[in-house]
């Protein structure tokens, strides 16, 4: 018997403890046991409708930095453009910033980070 089965019974649960389960579940989705949490993130995101726009807001206001995917919007170019226009107008507002990684990344930044965009030659 496994201390976990040990711990389930001495709980009263007569289920046994799948660890494999438990660690794919909803509620540790987002838990990294690995390390202690951070005061920002850089997180992902897959730019797939306007209404990312919102998600994106919320993560700029929690002072994350957004690596943003655009490829799928990238086939509706009229679309991508009002929501990079959209987002320009909300990180200068917020006194962020926004920069282009290659033809389908952006980074985005909360505010007071700021993205060095001049390249430096490299040094020899």
């Amino acid at each position: 018997m496994g201390v976990f089965d040990k711990l389930g019974k001495a709980l009263g649960g007569n289920k046994e403890l799948d660890v494999e389960e438990y660690m794919q579940s909803a509620e540790m989705s987002n838990v990294d046991v690995m390390n202690e949490p951070a005061d920002f993130y850089i997180k992902p995101v897959a730019l797939s409708q306007e209404s990312d726009v919102a998600l994106i807001e919320k993560e700029l206001n929690k002072k994350n930095i957004i690596l943003l995917n655009i490829q799928e919007l990238s086939k509706r170019p009229n679309t991508l453009k009002g929501i990079i226009q959209t987002l320009k107008e909300y990180v200068s507002k917020i006194d962020g910033d926004i920069a282009r990684i290659d033809e389908e990344k952006l980074l985005i930044t909360p505010k007071k980070v700021k993205i060095i965009k001049s390249k430096k030659p490299a040094e020899r």
